[in-house]
């Protein structure tokens, strides 16, 4: 499975709307300044979630965005689907399917692929936003009203993005 820049910024972005969920919508630069995140990339990202429903916009003084359905109503497989696409680490369960048949001397190899990309799928889908949330270590959750968050903080280190691919693909 590949998740792109782009898709853990629609998830740092989501995490934070959930994270202050109750306190209405949320400014891009605030969600921008409290993920280190560049603020025109967010919009997009940003305009790419409400277009799919998965969060909504409120204009005005205390405009800005907010999630549009609970934190424990929104899927992580729902934003990756979005962002990148498919969930499947080994491309789709029918590519597999047809390469365990086709492919006797290695379908054991694909047979394994198949059951990680089924597990890694039904994780995904299993996952919410409230879950993730439920997961974060006691006091690592930034308040929201405190102006100083972030402001000490180093520059974060860019996460590694590994991908996992079939035969066939990714080589040069």
């Amino acid at each position: 499975m590949k998740v792109s820049q782009k898709g853990l910024y629609a998830l740092q972005a989501m995490m934070v709307l959930t994270r202050r969920y109750t306190q209405g919508a949320i400014r891009i630069r605030d969600i921008a300044y409290e993920e280190n995140l560049p603020e025109k990339f967010l919009e997009l990202i940003l305009l790419e979630l409400k277009n799919a429903r998965l969060v909504e916009s409120v204009r005005g003084a205390k405009g800005g965005y907010r999630l549009r359905r609970p934190p424990a109503e929104i899927r992580l497989s729902e934003i990756i689907r979005l962002i990148d696409g498919p969930l499947a680490p080994f491309g789709d369960a029918d590519q597999l399917r047809v390469l365990i048949d086709r492919d006797a001397d290695h379908s054991a190899l694909y047979r394994v692929f198949l059951e990680v990309r089924d597990a890694a799928a039904k994780i995904l889908e299993n996952t919410t936003l409230a879950d993730l949330i439920s997961r974060e270590p006691a006091g690592s959750t930034p308040r929201a009203n405190d102006r100083s968050v972030g402001r000490s903080r180093k520059k974060k280190e860019e996460p590694v993005v590994l991908s996992m691919q079939t035969r066939g693909e990714g080589h040069d």
